[in-house]
């Protein structure tokens, strides 16, 4: 069975210092970053002496009970995260934070992500006895950090990381301090903030926003931010080669629009990002409308672009949960239909334009041109706001393999007529970038566009073939 979901982030990520509220703020600030997985979440707490935690299956209200969060109160420094998993890897086994007992102490870790050379440095640690208990790359780093022979912490840490190569976001919780740290090239983002006098930090400053936090700035790539003591806050870097690789999927679909990167709302960057496909696509239509919810951005910037009404012509049906489909495709559409529909009175007798943020397999596509036209449409012509997705991603989305990505197999004009369009138009890469650039954007990853890897991948494989093989499957 094939997922009809589209594109997945592996997960979110929130810390906190020194706050007698801290594992109630991680709840709430978690709740926000429910849109970056919903598979298993956790909290693990610091009471300065040992560590303490809790985590389950499911959503963050499923994960977690009124009377383990009780229980976690008082404790003052917290982290949380929550789990996208992939093929295969929903288990309460690889849910985070991860906690490990160990005699030089306590640790708690939790990783957005993926390392592109865990499998290598798994094998070796299991060639000196090394055991590992889940299947996550996240073990790998826990299994380095505690391996470290200096007295020194962040002497420890720092060697980890050297050793690992990948796109990473990382909170990791000692009894003594918390730190904070982003890959070398920055693909996976993280924010500093502040509340109430204690620093916090999360994959997105939606999560600030959740808990009334000011939103300090962004976490450059390759920083190693270290809390302690009555908020004590030491700024390192654990490498001086860096670069900048945001990626660019994160502007595009993965981040809450009213989150913020470089200071600049997601919200306006996916405006822009409409207004670019306006000039490029250049259309004529009567409506224009965007499929729910992370294109209505887009859309109202394509709107404002070209003069053309901006309207609700497709609805969201928000309660069926994830939805899976069989091989036969008259299932698949069935199911695919469960999602979205269209308003007949906004749609019938128009020349419609419908913009959306990608093209993975191409059934949601599919459908919903079929479903405009069922509904009387007199045209329909689709518009992506980004470049074709041509490559899977090793960094930590779950962007399939070539065979399952439609533009990697065909050319615009097949999807095109695959998904009954009149006419299909995406977005440049240089327009794309273009908008980035004039968001305050230092650079971007456009691998998945390209097959462009800014990060070296060691293990050649992607996180699901890597996860399957574990298992055994």
């Amino acid at each position: 069975m094939y997922d009809i979901r589209g594109l997945n982030e592996e997960c979110g990520v929130f810390g906190i210092w020194n706050h007698p509220h801290a594992a109630y703020l991680t709840y709430m600030a978690l709740h926000s970053l429910q849109h970056r997985g919903q598979e298993g979440a956790g909290i693990v707490c610091s009471n300065g002496e040992q560590l303490f935690g809790a985590r389950g299956m499911g959503l963050l209200t499923e994960a977690i009970s009124q009377q383990q969060l009780d229980s976690l109160q008082g404790y003052p420094n917290a982290i949380g995260h929550v789990r996208y998993a992939t093929t295969g890897a929903s288990e309460i086994s690889n849910v985070q934070p991860f906690l490990f007992k160990h005699s030089k102490g306590d640790l708690g870790l939790a990783h957005n992500g993926n390392l592109t050379n865990a499998h290598q440095i798994r094998l070796a640690i299991e060639s000196t006895g090394g055991i590992f208990q889940t299947t996550s790359d996240s073990e790998v780093l826990a299994h380095l950090l505690i391996k470290g022979k200096s007295e020194n912490i962040k002497t420890n840490q720092k060697a980890a990381l050297n050793q690992v190569k990948g796109a990473f976001s990382c909170v990791i919780l000692n009894e003594g301090q918390l730190t904070a740290t982003r890959d070398n090239r920055g693909v996976r983002p993280l924010m500093l903030g502040q509340v109430d006098g204690a620093y916090c930090v999360a994959s997105e400053t939606c999560a600030f926003t959740a808990i009334g936090a000011e939103y300090i700035r962004d976490i450059e790539p390759g920083e190693l931010i270290t809390f302690s003591g009555e908020n004590e806050v030491e700024y390192d870097m654990y490498t001086q080669d860096i670069g900048y690789k945001m990626c660019s999927m994160e502007y595009v679909y993965f981040a809450r629009p009213d989150s913020e990167f470089h200071r600049h709302s997601i919200y306006n960057v996916r405006k822009a990002l409409g207004r670019k496909l306006a000039e490029e696509m250049g259309i004529d239509a009567d409506i224009v409308i965007g499929v729910p919810d992370s294109s209505l951005q887009a859309a109202k910037g394509f709107s404002e672009q070209t003069g053309i009404p901006n309207e609700q012509g497709l609805l969201k049906n928000r309660y069926i949960g994830r939805t899976f489909i069989t091989p036969d495709q008259s299932v698949r559409e069935r199911q695919v239909r469960m999602k979205h529909s269209p308003i007949r009175d906004v749609i019938e007798g128009k020349r419609v334009v419908v913009i959306d943020d990608s093209i993975v397999r191409g059934t949601t596509s599919k459908y919903i041109v079929k479903a405009l036209k069922s509904a009387g449409a007199k045209e329909v012509h689709m518009g992506i706001s980004s470049p074709p997705l041509q490559d899977p991603c090793y960094y930590g989305i779950d962007v399939s393999t070539h065979a399952e990505l439609m533009a990697a197999q065909h050319t615009v004009e097949e999807i095109r007529e695959m998904i009954g369009a009149d006419t299909l138009t995406y977005l440049s890469v240089e327009g794309m970038h273009e908008v980035f650039k004039a968001h305050d954007s230092k650079g971007e990853c456009n691998a998945c566009f390209t097959g462009d890897y800014p990060i070296e991948i060691v293990d050649h494989e992607l996180p699901e073939v890597k996860e399957m093989k574990r298992r055994g499957v």
